[in-house]
Protein backbone atom coordinates (compact mmCIF):
# COMPACT_ATOMS: atom_id res chain seq x y z
CA UNK A 1 0.00 0.00 0.00
CA UNK A 2 1.38 3.44 -0.90
CA UNK A 3 0.48 6.72 0.74
CA UNK A 4 -0.90 8.94 -2.04
CA UNK A 5 0.64 12.02 -0.48
CA UNK A 6 4.19 10.87 0.28
CA UNK A 7 4.46 8.00 -2.24
CA UNK A 8 6.20 6.08 0.54
CA UNK A 9 5.53 2.31 0.71
CA UNK A 10 4.24 0.83 3.93
CA UNK A 11 7.29 -0.08 6.05
CA UNK A 12 7.11 -3.86 6.50
CA UNK A 13 10.50 -4.01 8.17
CA UNK A 14 13.16 -1.58 9.28
CA UNK A 15 15.55 -0.34 6.60
CA UNK A 16 18.75 1.63 7.20
CA UNK A 17 20.15 3.42 4.15
CA UNK A 18 23.51 5.14 4.39
CA UNK A 19 24.40 7.17 1.34
CA UNK A 20 27.35 9.15 0.09
CA UNK A 21 27.23 11.49 -2.92
CA UNK A 22 30.41 12.64 -4.63
CA UNK A 23 29.37 16.18 -5.45
CA UNK A 24 32.46 16.79 -7.57
CA UNK A 25 31.26 14.10 -9.96
CA UNK A 26 27.61 15.06 -9.52
CA UNK A 27 28.23 18.65 -10.68
CA UNK A 28 29.31 17.34 -14.10
CA UNK A 29 25.83 15.92 -14.71
CA UNK A 30 23.29 18.25 -16.27
CA UNK A 31 20.32 15.90 -16.76
CA UNK A 32 20.21 14.38 -13.24
CA UNK A 33 18.55 11.06 -14.28
CA UNK A 34 18.68 9.94 -10.63
CA UNK A 35 15.78 12.26 -9.83
CA UNK A 36 13.52 10.66 -12.42
CA UNK A 37 14.53 7.13 -11.44
CA UNK A 38 13.32 7.29 -7.83
CA UNK A 39 9.81 5.76 -7.55
CA UNK A 40 9.00 7.54 -4.28
CA UNK A 41 10.68 10.93 -4.82
CA UNK A 42 13.17 10.28 -2.02
CA UNK A 43 16.01 11.92 -3.95
CA UNK A 44 15.87 15.68 -4.43
CA UNK A 45 17.94 18.84 -4.96
CA UNK A 46 18.53 21.15 -2.02
CA UNK A 47 20.67 24.27 -2.31
CA UNK A 48 22.00 23.06 -5.66
CA UNK A 49 23.07 19.66 -4.36
CA UNK A 50 21.50 16.22 -4.71
CA UNK A 51 20.33 14.71 -1.41
CA UNK A 52 18.39 11.63 -0.33
CA UNK A 53 15.44 11.74 2.07
CA UNK A 54 15.02 9.35 5.01
CA UNK A 55 12.00 7.84 3.22
CA UNK A 56 14.46 5.98 0.92
CA UNK A 57 13.98 2.22 1.16
CA UNK A 58 17.17 1.26 -0.68
CA UNK A 59 16.02 0.16 -4.13
CA UNK A 60 19.37 1.49 -5.62
CA UNK A 61 17.67 2.70 -8.82
CA UNK A 62 19.21 6.17 -8.40
CA UNK A 63 22.67 4.64 -8.07
CA UNK A 64 22.14 2.59 -11.22
CA UNK A 65 20.87 5.62 -13.14
CA UNK A 66 23.82 7.86 -12.24
CA UNK A 67 26.09 8.17 -15.31
CA UNK A 68 29.06 9.35 -13.22
CA UNK A 69 28.95 6.71 -10.46
CA UNK A 70 28.58 9.52 -7.93
CA UNK A 71 26.07 7.79 -5.61
CA UNK A 72 27.09 5.15 -3.07
CA UNK A 73 24.42 3.30 -1.07
CA UNK A 74 24.79 0.94 1.87
CA UNK A 75 21.41 -0.72 2.52
CA UNK A 76 20.80 -2.75 5.68
CA UNK A 77 17.41 -4.41 6.08
CA UNK A 78 15.99 -6.34 8.99
CA UNK A 79 15.11 -9.96 8.19
CA UNK A 80 11.74 -10.36 6.40
CA UNK A 81 8.63 -10.71 8.52
CA UNK A 82 7.76 -14.40 8.57
CA UNK A 83 4.92 -16.47 9.88
CA UNK A 84 5.45 -18.64 12.88
CA UNK A 85 6.04 -22.30 12.10
CA UNK A 86 2.62 -24.01 11.72
CA UNK A 87 1.34 -25.96 14.68
CA UNK A 88 0.11 -29.54 14.16
CA UNK A 89 -2.63 -30.93 16.40
CA UNK A 90 -1.51 -34.56 16.73
CA UNK A 91 -5.00 -35.58 17.90
CA UNK A 92 -6.53 -34.41 14.61
CA UNK A 93 -3.64 -35.50 12.38
CA UNK A 94 -4.31 -38.81 10.57
CA UNK A 95 -0.73 -39.16 9.21
CA UNK A 96 -2.18 -39.21 5.69
CA UNK A 97 0.97 -37.66 4.22
CA UNK A 98 -0.83 -34.91 2.28
CA UNK A 99 1.27 -32.22 3.94
CA UNK A 100 4.48 -34.22 3.39
CA UNK A 101 3.82 -34.40 -0.34
CA UNK A 102 2.81 -30.73 -0.55
CA UNK A 103 5.88 -29.36 1.22
CA UNK A 104 8.18 -27.87 -1.42
CA UNK A 105 11.13 -27.78 0.97
CA UNK A 106 10.91 -31.32 2.34
CA UNK A 107 10.48 -29.92 5.85
CA UNK A 108 7.68 -32.29 6.97
CA UNK A 109 7.94 -35.95 7.85
CA UNK A 110 5.77 -38.57 9.60
CA UNK A 111 6.82 -39.28 13.18
CA UNK A 112 5.97 -42.45 15.13
CA UNK A 113 7.62 -42.42 18.55
CA UNK A 114 5.36 -45.01 20.22
CA UNK A 115 4.10 -42.48 22.74
CA UNK A 116 1.65 -40.72 20.46
CA UNK A 117 -0.30 -41.85 17.40
CA UNK A 118 1.65 -41.40 14.10
CA UNK A 119 1.54 -37.72 13.09
CA UNK A 120 3.24 -35.14 10.93
CA UNK A 121 6.14 -33.11 12.31
CA UNK A 122 7.68 -29.93 10.90
CA UNK A 123 11.40 -29.11 10.88
CA UNK A 124 11.50 -25.55 12.21
CA UNK A 125 14.97 -24.86 10.77
CA UNK A 126 14.05 -25.55 7.14
CA UNK A 127 10.37 -24.52 7.07
CA UNK A 128 9.81 -21.41 4.94
CA UNK A 129 6.29 -20.73 6.27
CA UNK A 130 4.68 -20.92 2.85
CA UNK A 131 1.37 -22.31 4.13
CA UNK A 132 1.03 -25.24 1.71
CA UNK A 133 0.64 -27.78 4.48
CA UNK A 134 -2.19 -25.72 5.97
CA UNK A 135 -4.02 -25.60 2.66
CA UNK A 136 -3.88 -29.32 1.87
CA UNK A 137 -4.59 -30.76 5.31
CA UNK A 138 -7.96 -32.61 5.06
CA UNK A 139 -8.58 -32.65 8.82
CA UNK A 140 -7.67 -29.03 9.71
CA UNK A 141 -4.96 -30.40 12.00
CA UNK A 142 -2.56 -27.63 10.97
CA UNK A 143 -3.03 -24.16 12.41
CA UNK A 144 -1.24 -21.41 10.53
CA UNK A 145 -1.40 -17.77 9.61
CA UNK A 146 -1.26 -14.51 11.46
CA UNK A 147 -0.24 -12.70 8.27
CA UNK A 148 -1.80 -15.04 5.73
CA UNK A 149 -4.85 -13.39 4.10
CA UNK A 150 -8.28 -14.97 4.16
CA UNK A 151 -8.29 -15.33 0.39
CA UNK A 152 -5.55 -17.95 0.56
CA UNK A 153 -8.00 -20.79 -0.06
CA UNK A 154 -9.66 -19.01 -2.96
CA UNK A 155 -8.93 -19.16 -6.66
CA UNK A 156 -6.76 -16.05 -6.86
CA UNK A 157 -3.01 -15.76 -7.37
CA UNK A 158 -0.48 -12.95 -7.13
CA UNK A 159 1.31 -11.80 -10.29
CA UNK A 160 3.85 -9.13 -11.25
CA UNK A 161 2.78 -6.70 -13.96
CA UNK A 162 6.13 -6.43 -15.72
CA UNK A 163 5.01 -3.39 -17.71
CA UNK A 164 4.73 -1.43 -14.46
CA UNK A 165 7.62 -3.12 -12.62
CA UNK A 166 10.61 -0.79 -12.10
CA UNK A 167 13.05 -3.58 -11.27
CA UNK A 168 13.87 -2.43 -7.72
CA UNK A 169 13.80 -6.08 -6.48
CA UNK A 170 12.19 -5.11 -3.18
CA UNK A 171 9.72 -7.99 -3.59
CA UNK A 172 12.55 -10.53 -3.78
CA UNK A 173 13.92 -9.28 -0.47
CA UNK A 174 10.67 -9.43 1.51
CA UNK A 175 9.26 -12.71 0.19
CA UNK A 176 9.28 -15.37 2.94
CA UNK A 177 8.69 -18.32 0.58
CA UNK A 178 11.80 -19.78 -1.07
CA UNK A 179 11.40 -20.06 -4.84
CA UNK A 180 8.21 -18.00 -5.06
CA UNK A 181 9.80 -14.99 -6.79
CA UNK A 182 12.30 -15.51 -9.57
CA UNK A 183 14.15 -13.02 -11.78
CA UNK A 184 13.98 -13.35 -15.58
CA UNK A 185 17.21 -14.07 -17.42
CA UNK A 186 16.55 -11.62 -20.24
CA UNK A 187 14.57 -8.64 -18.92
CA UNK A 188 15.94 -8.96 -15.34
CA UNK A 189 12.47 -8.40 -13.86
CA UNK A 190 10.87 -10.49 -11.11
CA UNK A 191 8.04 -12.96 -11.75
CA UNK A 192 6.07 -15.17 -9.38
CA UNK A 193 5.74 -18.95 -9.38
CA UNK A 194 2.10 -19.52 -8.29
CA UNK A 195 2.97 -23.02 -7.12
CA UNK A 196 5.31 -21.67 -4.43
CA UNK A 197 3.62 -18.37 -3.57
CA UNK A 198 2.02 -18.36 -0.09
CA UNK A 199 -0.02 -15.25 -0.91
CA UNK A 200 1.14 -13.48 2.23
CA UNK A 201 0.92 -10.19 0.27
CA UNK A 202 4.25 -8.87 1.61
CA UNK A 203 5.54 -8.27 -1.92
CA UNK A 204 2.29 -6.53 -2.82
CA UNK A 205 2.48 -4.15 0.13
CA UNK A 206 6.16 -3.33 -0.39
CA UNK A 207 6.02 -2.72 -4.16
CA UNK A 208 6.61 1.01 -4.75
CA UNK A 209 5.12 0.97 -8.25
CA UNK A 210 1.97 -1.04 -7.43
CA UNK A 211 3.02 -3.59 -10.06
CA UNK A 212 2.01 -6.60 -7.94
CA UNK A 213 -1.65 -7.55 -7.80
CA UNK A 214 -4.12 -10.43 -7.64
CA UNK A 215 -5.16 -12.26 -10.78
CA UNK A 216 -6.90 -15.49 -11.67
CA UNK A 217 -4.84 -18.64 -11.15
CA UNK A 218 -5.30 -19.53 -14.81
CA UNK A 219 -3.74 -16.26 -15.97
CA UNK A 220 -1.03 -16.48 -13.31
CA UNK A 221 0.06 -19.96 -14.38
CA UNK A 222 -0.07 -18.95 -18.06
CA UNK A 223 2.13 -15.92 -17.38
CA UNK A 224 4.57 -17.98 -15.30
CA UNK A 225 4.72 -20.70 -17.96
CA UNK A 226 5.46 -18.21 -20.74
CA UNK A 227 8.25 -16.45 -18.81
CA UNK A 228 9.75 -19.72 -17.56
CA UNK A 229 9.71 -21.21 -21.07
CA UNK A 230 11.43 -18.11 -22.42
CA UNK A 231 14.06 -18.40 -19.67
CA UNK A 232 14.69 -22.05 -20.57
CA UNK A 233 15.13 -21.16 -24.24
CA UNK A 234 17.41 -18.29 -23.24
CA UNK A 235 19.51 -20.66 -21.13
CA UNK A 236 19.88 -23.06 -24.07
CA UNK A 237 20.87 -20.20 -26.38
CA UNK A 238 23.41 -18.95 -23.81
CA UNK A 239 25.01 -22.40 -23.66
CA UNK A 240 25.17 -22.56 -27.46
CA UNK A 241 26.68 -19.07 -27.61
CA UNK A 242 29.25 -20.08 -25.00
CA UNK A 243 30.33 -23.08 -27.07
CA UNK A 244 30.37 -20.93 -30.21
CA UNK A 245 32.47 -18.30 -28.43
CA UNK A 246 35.03 -20.91 -27.40
CA UNK A 247 35.20 -22.12 -31.00
CA UNK A 248 35.67 -18.56 -32.24
CA UNK A 249 38.42 -17.99 -29.66
CA UNK A 250 40.18 -21.12 -30.93
CA UNK A 251 39.82 -19.92 -34.52
CA UNK A 252 41.16 -16.47 -33.62
CA UNK A 253 44.16 -18.03 -31.85
CA UNK A 254 44.98 -20.04 -34.96
CA UNK A 255 44.60 -16.99 -37.21
CA UNK A 256 46.83 -14.90 -34.95
CA UNK A 257 49.63 -17.47 -34.93
CA UNK A 258 49.57 -17.77 -38.72
CA UNK A 259 49.45 -13.97 -39.08
CA UNK A 260 52.37 -13.41 -36.69
CA UNK A 261 54.62 -15.86 -38.51
CA UNK A 262 53.82 -14.54 -41.99
CA UNK A 263 54.01 -10.88 -40.96
CA UNK A 264 57.65 -11.41 -39.97
CA UNK A 265 58.32 -13.02 -43.34
CA UNK A 266 56.64 -10.16 -45.19
CA UNK A 267 58.68 -7.62 -43.22
CA UNK A 268 61.95 -9.17 -44.40
CA UNK A 269 61.02 -8.83 -48.08
CA UNK A 270 60.53 -5.83 -50.33
CA UNK A 271 57.17 -5.49 -52.02
CA UNK A 272 55.74 -2.34 -53.48
CA UNK A 273 52.03 -3.09 -53.83
CA UNK A 274 50.51 -6.41 -52.82
CA UNK A 275 51.60 -9.81 -51.56
CA UNK A 276 49.54 -12.89 -50.67
CA UNK A 277 50.26 -16.38 -49.38
CA UNK A 278 47.97 -19.40 -49.38
CA UNK A 279 47.69 -20.66 -45.78
CA UNK A 280 45.52 -23.78 -46.05
CA UNK A 281 48.19 -26.08 -44.65
CA UNK A 282 49.25 -23.68 -41.90
CA UNK A 283 45.67 -23.11 -40.75
CA UNK A 284 44.89 -26.82 -40.73
CA UNK A 285 47.95 -27.42 -38.57
CA UNK A 286 47.21 -24.59 -36.11
CA UNK A 287 43.53 -25.52 -35.77
CA UNK A 288 44.59 -29.05 -34.98
CA UNK A 289 46.82 -27.68 -32.20
CA UNK A 290 44.29 -25.31 -30.56
CA UNK A 291 41.38 -27.75 -30.87
CA UNK A 292 43.47 -30.64 -29.62
CA UNK A 293 42.57 -32.96 -32.45
CA UNK A 294 43.65 -34.04 -35.89
CA UNK A 295 41.39 -32.38 -38.45
CA UNK A 296 41.23 -32.25 -42.21
CA UNK A 297 39.83 -29.23 -44.01
CA UNK A 298 38.87 -29.46 -47.66
CA UNK A 299 37.66 -25.91 -48.26
CA UNK A 300 37.95 -22.49 -46.63
CA UNK A 301 35.56 -20.47 -48.76
CA UNK A 302 32.82 -20.44 -46.08
CA UNK A 303 35.13 -19.38 -43.25
CA UNK A 304 34.82 -15.64 -43.92
CA UNK A 305 34.98 -13.21 -46.81
CA UNK A 306 37.66 -10.94 -45.31
CA UNK A 307 39.20 -10.67 -41.85
CA UNK A 308 41.31 -7.63 -40.93
CA UNK A 309 44.26 -8.57 -38.71
CA UNK A 310 46.48 -5.51 -38.51
CA UNK A 311 47.00 -1.98 -39.85
CA UNK A 312 50.35 -0.20 -39.80
CA UNK A 313 51.68 3.22 -40.72
CA UNK A 314 55.19 4.65 -40.43
CA UNK A 315 57.13 7.80 -41.25
CA UNK A 316 60.37 7.63 -43.27
CA UNK A 317 62.32 10.25 -41.36
CA UNK A 318 65.03 10.63 -44.00
CA UNK A 319 62.36 11.76 -46.50
CA UNK A 320 60.04 13.90 -44.33
CA UNK A 321 60.67 17.68 -44.47
CA UNK A 322 57.82 18.59 -42.09
CA UNK A 323 55.99 20.56 -44.77
CA UNK A 324 52.67 20.14 -42.95
CA UNK A 325 50.55 19.00 -45.92
CA UNK A 326 49.64 15.75 -44.15
CA UNK A 327 48.92 17.62 -40.92
CA UNK A 328 46.32 19.77 -42.69
CA UNK A 329 44.30 16.83 -44.09
CA UNK A 330 44.32 14.42 -41.11
CA UNK A 331 40.64 13.98 -40.08
CA UNK A 332 41.42 12.95 -36.48
CA UNK A 333 44.38 15.22 -35.60
CA UNK A 334 46.69 12.23 -35.21
CA UNK A 335 49.74 14.01 -36.66
CA UNK A 336 52.10 16.15 -34.60
CA UNK A 337 54.05 18.81 -36.48
CA UNK A 338 57.22 20.21 -34.93
CA UNK A 339 59.38 21.34 -37.83
CA UNK A 340 62.06 20.95 -38.90
CA UNK A 341 61.76 17.58 -37.12
CA UNK A 342 59.89 14.82 -38.98
CA UNK A 343 56.21 14.46 -38.21
CA UNK A 344 54.95 12.05 -35.52
CA UNK A 345 51.82 9.93 -36.07
CA UNK A 346 50.01 9.14 -32.80
CA UNK A 347 48.05 6.05 -31.78
CA UNK A 348 44.68 7.62 -32.59
CA UNK A 349 45.48 7.33 -36.32
CA UNK A 350 42.68 5.61 -38.25
CA UNK A 351 44.84 4.62 -41.25
CA UNK A 352 42.58 6.32 -43.80
CA UNK A 353 45.43 7.06 -46.25
CA UNK A 354 44.67 10.76 -46.72
CA UNK A 355 48.14 11.72 -45.50
CA UNK A 356 49.80 9.29 -47.95
CA UNK A 357 47.93 10.79 -50.88
CA UNK A 358 48.84 14.32 -49.80
CA UNK A 359 52.56 13.67 -49.15
CA UNK A 360 54.70 14.78 -52.12
CA UNK A 361 57.89 13.07 -50.90
CA UNK A 362 56.67 9.49 -50.24
CA UNK A 363 57.66 9.98 -46.62
CA UNK A 364 54.76 7.93 -45.22
CA UNK A 365 54.14 4.22 -45.70
CA UNK A 366 51.11 2.18 -44.69
CA UNK A 367 49.73 -1.31 -45.20
CA UNK A 368 46.92 -3.67 -44.11
CA UNK A 369 47.44 -7.31 -43.17
CA UNK A 370 44.33 -9.47 -43.55
CA UNK A 371 42.94 -12.91 -44.36
CA UNK A 372 40.50 -13.50 -47.18
CA UNK A 373 38.83 -16.50 -48.80
CA UNK A 374 39.06 -17.10 -52.55
CA UNK A 375 37.58 -20.12 -54.33
CA UNK A 376 38.18 -22.92 -51.80
CA UNK A 377 41.39 -21.51 -50.32
CA UNK A 378 42.41 -19.16 -47.53
CA UNK A 379 45.01 -16.44 -48.13
CA UNK A 380 46.99 -14.11 -45.89
CA UNK A 381 47.74 -10.86 -47.69
CA UNK A 382 49.44 -7.53 -47.25
CA UNK A 383 48.13 -4.56 -49.20
CA UNK A 384 50.22 -1.38 -49.38
CA UNK A 385 48.57 2.04 -49.47
CA UNK A 386 49.71 4.97 -51.56
CA UNK A 387 46.59 7.09 -51.49
CA UNK A 388 43.29 7.41 -49.66
CA UNK A 389 41.57 4.06 -49.45
CA UNK A 390 38.45 3.40 -51.55
CA UNK A 391 36.21 0.36 -51.28
CA UNK A 392 32.72 -1.03 -50.89
CA UNK A 393 30.94 -0.68 -47.55
CA UNK A 394 28.75 -3.60 -46.45
CA UNK A 395 26.59 -3.81 -43.31
CA UNK A 396 24.83 -7.06 -42.37
CA UNK A 397 21.30 -6.21 -41.21
CA UNK A 398 20.94 -9.65 -39.61
CA UNK A 399 24.11 -9.30 -37.51
CA UNK A 400 23.91 -5.61 -36.61
CA UNK A 401 22.47 -4.98 -33.11
CA UNK A 402 22.36 -1.17 -33.47
CA UNK A 403 24.81 -0.78 -30.57
CA UNK A 404 26.10 2.42 -32.25
CA UNK A 405 29.77 1.77 -31.42
CA UNK A 406 30.62 2.36 -35.05
CA UNK A 407 28.51 5.53 -35.10
CA UNK A 408 30.26 7.02 -32.07
CA UNK A 409 33.72 6.24 -33.45
CA UNK A 410 33.25 7.27 -37.09
CA UNK A 411 35.67 10.20 -37.66
CA UNK A 412 33.66 11.71 -40.49
CA UNK A 413 30.10 11.05 -39.23
CA UNK A 414 29.44 8.82 -42.22
CA UNK A 415 27.43 6.48 -39.97
CA UNK A 416 24.28 7.53 -38.13
CA UNK A 417 21.74 5.66 -36.01
CA UNK A 418 18.12 6.22 -37.00
CA UNK A 419 15.20 4.18 -35.62
CA UNK A 420 17.54 1.39 -34.37
CA UNK A 421 19.17 1.15 -37.79
CA UNK A 422 22.65 2.23 -38.87
CA UNK A 423 22.60 4.37 -42.03
CA UNK A 424 25.65 4.89 -44.27
CA UNK A 425 26.53 8.12 -46.11
CA UNK A 426 28.87 7.25 -49.00
CA UNK A 427 29.78 10.90 -49.61
CA UNK A 428 31.26 11.29 -46.11
CA UNK A 429 33.02 7.92 -45.80
CA UNK A 430 36.83 7.83 -46.14
CA UNK A 431 36.97 4.00 -45.92
CA UNK A 432 39.39 4.03 -43.00
CA UNK A 433 38.08 0.62 -41.84
CA UNK A 434 37.81 1.92 -38.28
CA UNK A 435 34.19 0.75 -38.04
CA UNK A 436 35.14 -2.67 -39.41
CA UNK A 437 37.87 -3.10 -36.82
CA UNK A 438 35.82 -2.10 -33.76
CA UNK A 439 32.49 -3.81 -34.64
CA UNK A 440 32.08 -6.41 -31.86
CA UNK A 441 30.03 -8.83 -34.01
CA UNK A 442 31.74 -8.43 -37.40
CA UNK A 443 28.67 -6.93 -39.02
CA UNK A 444 30.69 -4.46 -41.12
CA UNK A 445 32.88 -5.31 -44.10
CA UNK A 446 34.83 -2.97 -46.39
CA UNK A 447 36.09 -4.86 -49.44
CA UNK A 448 37.12 -4.46 -53.10
CA UNK A 449 39.75 -1.81 -52.42
CA UNK A 450 40.77 0.36 -55.33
Amino acid sequence: MIDNYTKTPRPLRHVDVDYLINHTKCEKCQDKPCLESCPIDAIYIDDGRVKINNTCFGCVLCRNACPYDAISLDVKMDPPIKEEVPNINIKLCKACGACVQACKNASIHIKNDGKNPPHSEIDKDTCVRCGYCFRVCPTDAIKYGQLLPKTVKGGKAIVVNQDKCIGCMTCTRVCPSTGAINVGRTNRLPYINPGYCARCEECMHSCPSTAIRYSSRKKAYKMYSEIKSFDIVSSIVDNDIKRLSLDLISLNQALKKVADSLALEFNSQNFENFIEYKVNDLMEKELGVVLGSSIQINRFDKLFGSYLMDRNIEVYKNKCIACGDCYNVCPVDAIELDGPNPIVINDNCIYCGKCLEQCQFDAIGAYDDYFYSKDMDLYYARSYLYKQRKGDFSLSSTKCQACAICVRNCPTEALTLNDDKVDFDENKCIYCRNCEEICPIDAIRIINFR
